[in-house]
């Protein structure tokens, strides 16, 4: 069963925002913050975020591939894999 995301009105943010951050960053669980009972946005550590771009950055090339291979263009396997290295090795520092 999926988790319920922590939940914080904007009033709340606005009163306590260093608090907020603090948990945040602590949970590592994005909080969606509220406005007038409704999503407004949400919220991430730093952390939280760039592990987040990362993982979209390599969705992005998996789908070029896929689009390349459909189309009968390509990338040999020690090129793609070169690539997937560097995204991980970025993700790390």
């Amino acid at each position: 069963m999926a988790k319920l995301p922590q939940i914080i009105p904007v009033t709340d943010l606005r009163q306590d925002a260093a608090g907020v951050l603090k948990r945040v960053s602590e949970s590592r669980e994005p909080f969606v913050i509220t406005q007038r009972g409704r999503a407004a946005a949400v919220l991430l550590s730093a952390e939280e975020y760039q592990r987040v771009e990362s993982e979209r950055q390599i969705l992005r090339l998996l789908a070029q591939g896929e689009k390349e291979i459909i189309e009968g263009r390509g990338t040999d396997l020690d090129t793609v894999l070169a690539e997937a290295d560097a995204l991980l090795a970025d993700e790390d520092s």
